[in-house]
Protein backbone atom coordinates (compact mmCIF):
# COMPACT_ATOMS: atom_id res chain seq x y z
CA UNK A 1 0.00 0.00 0.00
CA UNK A 2 1.01 3.76 -1.02
CA UNK A 3 2.44 5.26 2.46
CA UNK A 4 0.70 8.54 1.82
CA UNK A 5 2.47 10.01 4.70
CA UNK A 6 5.52 9.94 2.61
CA UNK A 7 5.61 13.82 2.21
CA UNK A 8 4.24 15.19 5.17
CA UNK A 9 6.81 17.52 6.26
CA UNK A 10 7.55 18.16 10.07
CA UNK A 11 6.51 21.22 12.03
CA UNK A 12 9.39 23.42 12.30
CA UNK A 13 7.87 26.85 13.79
CA UNK A 14 9.94 29.13 14.07
CA UNK A 15 12.65 28.63 11.42
CA UNK A 16 12.99 31.05 9.07
CA UNK A 17 15.38 29.06 6.40
CA UNK A 18 17.02 25.68 6.06
CA UNK A 19 19.82 24.87 4.05
CA UNK A 20 21.41 21.49 3.57
CA UNK A 21 25.44 21.31 2.94
CA UNK A 22 26.06 18.19 0.90
CA UNK A 23 28.88 16.42 -1.10
CA UNK A 24 29.13 13.27 -3.31
CA UNK A 25 32.24 11.84 -1.66
CA UNK A 26 33.66 12.72 1.83
CA UNK A 27 37.21 14.47 2.21
CA UNK A 28 36.77 17.43 0.61
CA UNK A 29 35.83 19.48 4.20
CA UNK A 30 31.96 19.71 3.92
CA UNK A 31 31.68 19.68 7.75
CA UNK A 32 34.33 22.05 7.71
CA UNK A 33 32.42 24.54 5.69
CA UNK A 34 29.28 24.10 7.25
CA UNK A 35 30.79 24.49 10.88
CA UNK A 36 32.30 27.98 9.60
CA UNK A 37 28.83 29.32 7.93
CA UNK A 38 26.70 28.37 11.06
CA UNK A 39 29.70 30.57 12.39
CA UNK A 40 29.65 33.57 10.05
CA UNK A 41 26.10 33.47 9.85
CA UNK A 42 25.54 34.21 13.64
CA UNK A 43 28.47 36.92 13.57
CA UNK A 44 26.33 38.59 10.95
CA UNK A 45 23.58 38.93 13.43
CA UNK A 46 21.58 35.87 12.46
CA UNK A 47 19.94 33.61 14.63
CA UNK A 48 21.52 30.35 13.41
CA UNK A 49 21.25 26.52 14.42
CA UNK A 50 23.27 23.44 13.09
CA UNK A 51 22.65 20.31 12.83
CA UNK A 52 25.02 17.59 12.18
CA UNK A 53 22.84 15.40 10.33
CA UNK A 54 26.25 12.77 9.49
CA UNK A 55 24.81 9.78 11.93
CA UNK A 56 27.73 7.43 11.10
CA UNK A 57 30.43 9.99 10.89
CA UNK A 58 29.60 13.31 13.42
CA UNK A 59 32.19 15.55 13.58
CA UNK A 60 30.68 18.72 14.50
CA UNK A 61 31.24 17.98 18.35
CA UNK A 62 34.63 17.78 17.45
CA UNK A 63 34.95 21.18 15.12
CA UNK A 64 33.10 22.86 17.95
CA UNK A 65 35.51 21.35 20.91
CA UNK A 66 32.25 19.61 22.55
CA UNK A 67 33.05 16.52 22.25
CA UNK A 68 32.47 15.45 25.84
CA UNK A 69 29.14 17.79 26.12
CA UNK A 70 25.96 16.07 26.58
CA UNK A 71 22.73 18.50 25.63
CA UNK A 72 19.51 18.95 27.74
CA UNK A 73 16.71 16.28 28.16
CA UNK A 74 13.73 16.91 29.78
CA UNK A 75 10.27 14.69 29.30
CA UNK A 76 7.03 17.10 28.14
CA UNK A 77 4.04 15.42 26.31
CA UNK A 78 4.61 12.23 26.89
CA UNK A 79 7.99 12.22 24.78
CA UNK A 80 11.80 13.30 25.37
CA UNK A 81 12.41 17.42 24.35
CA UNK A 82 16.30 17.98 23.90
CA UNK A 83 17.80 21.25 24.14
CA UNK A 84 21.08 22.11 21.69
CA UNK A 85 24.33 22.86 22.80
CA UNK A 86 24.91 26.75 22.21
CA UNK A 87 28.37 27.63 21.24
CA UNK A 88 29.46 31.26 19.37
CA UNK A 89 25.99 31.76 19.30
CA UNK A 90 24.90 28.94 17.52
CA UNK A 91 22.29 26.32 18.72
CA UNK A 92 24.19 22.63 17.48
CA UNK A 93 22.71 19.44 18.05
CA UNK A 94 24.31 15.97 17.00
CA UNK A 95 23.91 12.68 17.25
CA UNK A 96 27.57 12.78 18.30
CA UNK A 97 26.48 14.22 21.41
CA UNK A 98 24.48 11.03 22.65
CA UNK A 99 27.49 8.67 21.82
CA UNK A 100 30.68 7.46 22.96
CA UNK A 101 33.20 9.11 20.78
CA UNK A 102 34.90 5.53 19.95
CA UNK A 103 31.60 3.94 19.16
CA UNK A 104 30.12 2.79 15.97
CA UNK A 105 26.63 2.85 14.91
CA UNK A 106 25.01 -0.29 12.94
CA UNK A 107 22.42 0.81 11.70
CA UNK A 108 20.37 -0.14 8.17
CA UNK A 109 19.27 2.73 6.51
CA UNK A 110 15.96 3.62 7.67
CA UNK A 111 17.17 3.66 11.61
CA UNK A 112 19.53 6.25 10.69
CA UNK A 113 17.26 8.08 8.72
CA UNK A 114 14.66 7.66 11.63
CA UNK A 115 17.42 9.44 14.09
CA UNK A 116 17.95 12.46 11.90
CA UNK A 117 14.10 13.11 11.81
CA UNK A 118 14.32 12.84 15.72
CA UNK A 119 16.95 15.61 15.82
CA UNK A 120 14.83 17.78 13.72
CA UNK A 121 11.57 17.24 15.87
CA UNK A 122 12.58 16.48 19.09
CA UNK A 123 14.24 19.75 19.26
CA UNK A 124 13.73 22.96 21.24
CA UNK A 125 14.84 25.62 18.68
CA UNK A 126 12.84 28.54 19.23
CA UNK A 127 13.27 31.32 17.22
CA UNK A 128 16.13 31.04 14.02
CA UNK A 129 16.90 32.40 10.85
CA UNK A 130 19.58 30.29 9.72
CA UNK A 131 19.16 26.63 9.87
CA UNK A 132 22.42 24.78 8.61
CA UNK A 133 22.69 21.08 8.15
CA UNK A 134 25.42 19.11 7.83
CA UNK A 135 24.68 16.53 5.07
CA UNK A 136 26.66 12.99 5.09
CA UNK A 137 28.45 12.20 2.48
CA UNK A 138 26.55 10.41 -0.89
CA UNK A 139 22.90 10.03 -1.41
CA UNK A 140 21.07 7.37 1.08
CA UNK A 141 18.23 7.31 3.06
CA UNK A 142 19.46 9.88 5.51
CA UNK A 143 19.39 12.37 2.88
CA UNK A 144 15.96 11.23 1.28
CA UNK A 145 14.40 11.81 4.30
CA UNK A 146 15.89 14.68 5.54
CA UNK A 147 14.47 16.53 1.15
CA UNK A 148 11.09 15.10 2.07
CA UNK A 149 10.50 15.75 5.79
CA UNK A 150 11.78 19.01 5.79
CA UNK A 151 10.42 23.17 3.62
CA UNK A 152 14.01 23.55 2.40
CA UNK A 153 15.43 26.92 1.12
CA UNK A 154 17.82 25.31 -0.92
CA UNK A 155 21.29 22.75 -1.23
CA UNK A 156 25.10 24.08 -0.74
CA UNK A 157 27.07 21.58 -3.20
CA UNK A 158 31.14 21.58 -1.10
CA UNK A 159 33.75 19.88 -4.03
CA UNK A 160 37.23 19.92 -4.51
CA UNK A 161 38.63 21.00 -7.81
CA UNK A 162 39.70 17.86 -9.15
CA UNK A 163 37.43 16.36 -11.67
CA UNK A 164 36.86 13.04 -9.57
CA UNK A 165 35.36 15.30 -6.91
CA UNK A 166 32.80 16.74 -9.57
CA UNK A 167 31.66 13.32 -10.48
CA UNK A 168 30.93 12.80 -7.09
CA UNK A 169 29.07 16.31 -6.49
CA UNK A 170 27.15 15.81 -9.58
CA UNK A 171 25.06 12.97 -8.55
CA UNK A 172 24.63 15.01 -4.86
CA UNK A 173 23.52 18.18 -7.30
CA UNK A 174 21.30 15.79 -9.26
CA UNK A 175 19.41 14.41 -6.63
CA UNK A 176 18.30 17.75 -5.24
CA UNK A 177 17.30 18.71 -9.15
CA UNK A 178 14.76 15.45 -9.03
CA UNK A 179 11.68 16.32 -10.32
CA UNK A 180 9.90 14.83 -7.20
CA UNK A 181 12.04 16.70 -4.87
CA UNK A 182 12.87 19.97 -6.65
CA UNK A 183 15.12 21.30 -4.00
CA UNK A 184 17.26 24.59 -5.01
CA UNK A 185 20.85 24.74 -5.84
CA UNK A 186 22.07 27.70 -4.17
CA UNK A 187 25.20 27.51 -5.46
CA UNK A 188 28.68 25.84 -5.08
CA UNK A 189 31.73 25.90 -2.49
CA UNK A 190 34.87 24.99 -4.23
CA UNK A 191 37.10 24.02 -1.03
CA UNK A 192 40.89 23.82 -1.13
CA UNK A 193 41.25 25.70 -4.48
CA UNK A 194 44.63 26.69 -4.05
CA UNK A 195 47.61 26.68 -1.54
CA UNK A 196 49.35 30.11 -0.37
CA UNK A 197 52.67 29.65 1.51
CA UNK A 198 52.47 31.72 4.08
CA UNK A 199 56.39 33.36 3.94
CA UNK A 200 54.74 34.23 0.05
CA UNK A 201 51.50 35.56 0.19
CA UNK A 202 51.26 36.42 -3.68
CA UNK A 203 51.92 32.50 -4.91
CA UNK A 204 48.64 30.32 -5.88
CA UNK A 205 49.38 27.05 -6.23
CA UNK A 206 46.59 24.84 -7.86
CA UNK A 207 47.68 21.38 -5.94
CA UNK A 208 44.16 19.98 -7.34
CA UNK A 209 43.38 21.73 -10.32
CA UNK A 210 41.62 24.82 -11.13
CA UNK A 211 38.23 25.76 -12.23
CA UNK A 212 36.07 22.61 -11.12
CA UNK A 213 33.98 24.77 -8.95
CA UNK A 214 32.71 27.43 -11.70
CA UNK A 215 32.44 24.61 -14.00
CA UNK A 216 29.93 22.87 -11.45
CA UNK A 217 27.96 25.76 -10.91
CA UNK A 218 27.68 26.38 -15.16
CA UNK A 219 26.55 22.71 -15.52
CA UNK A 220 23.86 23.33 -12.79
CA UNK A 221 22.97 27.19 -13.68
CA UNK A 222 23.57 28.23 -10.33
CA UNK A 223 26.33 30.26 -8.65
CA UNK A 224 30.15 29.87 -7.51
CA UNK A 225 29.61 31.14 -4.06
CA UNK A 226 33.47 31.03 -3.37
CA UNK A 227 36.29 29.49 -3.48
CA UNK A 228 37.95 28.46 0.22
CA UNK A 229 42.18 28.29 -0.11
CA UNK A 230 43.40 25.05 1.34
CA UNK A 231 45.02 26.34 4.43
CA UNK A 232 46.79 23.95 7.09
CA UNK A 233 46.05 26.15 10.15
CA UNK A 234 41.93 25.57 9.04
CA UNK A 235 42.82 21.78 9.13
CA UNK A 236 44.74 21.76 12.78
CA UNK A 237 41.88 24.53 14.09
CA UNK A 238 38.87 21.79 13.52
CA UNK A 239 40.77 18.66 14.99
CA UNK A 240 41.79 20.80 17.72
CA UNK A 241 38.27 22.27 18.29
CA UNK A 242 38.62 26.01 17.13
CA UNK A 243 36.97 27.76 14.04
CA UNK A 244 38.82 29.55 11.40
CA UNK A 245 37.93 32.71 13.58
CA UNK A 246 39.99 31.43 16.00
CA UNK A 247 43.14 31.25 14.39
CA UNK A 248 45.46 33.92 12.36
CA UNK A 249 45.17 33.38 8.72
CA UNK A 250 42.96 35.83 7.40
CA UNK A 251 42.08 34.58 4.47
CA UNK A 252 40.11 31.61 5.31
CA UNK A 253 38.07 34.47 7.27
CA UNK A 254 37.42 36.23 4.47
CA UNK A 255 36.48 33.33 2.47
CA UNK A 256 33.76 32.51 4.79
CA UNK A 257 32.77 35.97 5.28
CA UNK A 258 31.72 36.35 1.67
CA UNK A 259 30.42 32.81 1.61
CA UNK A 260 27.89 34.05 4.32
CA UNK A 261 27.24 37.62 2.75
CA UNK A 262 26.54 35.58 -0.42
CA UNK A 263 24.17 32.52 1.27
CA UNK A 264 22.27 35.53 2.90
CA UNK A 265 21.75 37.21 -0.84
CA UNK A 266 20.87 34.17 -2.38
CA UNK A 267 18.13 33.28 -0.01
CA UNK A 268 16.23 36.70 0.01
CA UNK A 269 16.63 37.01 -3.33
CA UNK A 270 14.36 33.46 -3.51
CA UNK A 271 11.45 35.06 -1.19
CA UNK A 272 11.34 38.25 -3.69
Amino acid sequence: MENNNLFDKLPMAGIKNIIVVASGKGGVGKSTVAANLAIALARNGMKTALVDADIFGPSIPTIFGLEDVRPRVESAGGKDVMYPVEKFGIKIISIGFFIDRSQSLIWRGPMAANAVKQLFEDTQWGEIDYMIVDFPPGTSDIQLTTVQKLNLSGAIIVTTPQEIALNDARKASSMFMNPDLQVPILGVVENMSWFTPAAHPEEHYYLFGRGGGAKLAKEYDTNLLCQIPLVMEVGEAAEAGRTVFQQTNKTAVEAFEILAGQVMEVTENLKV
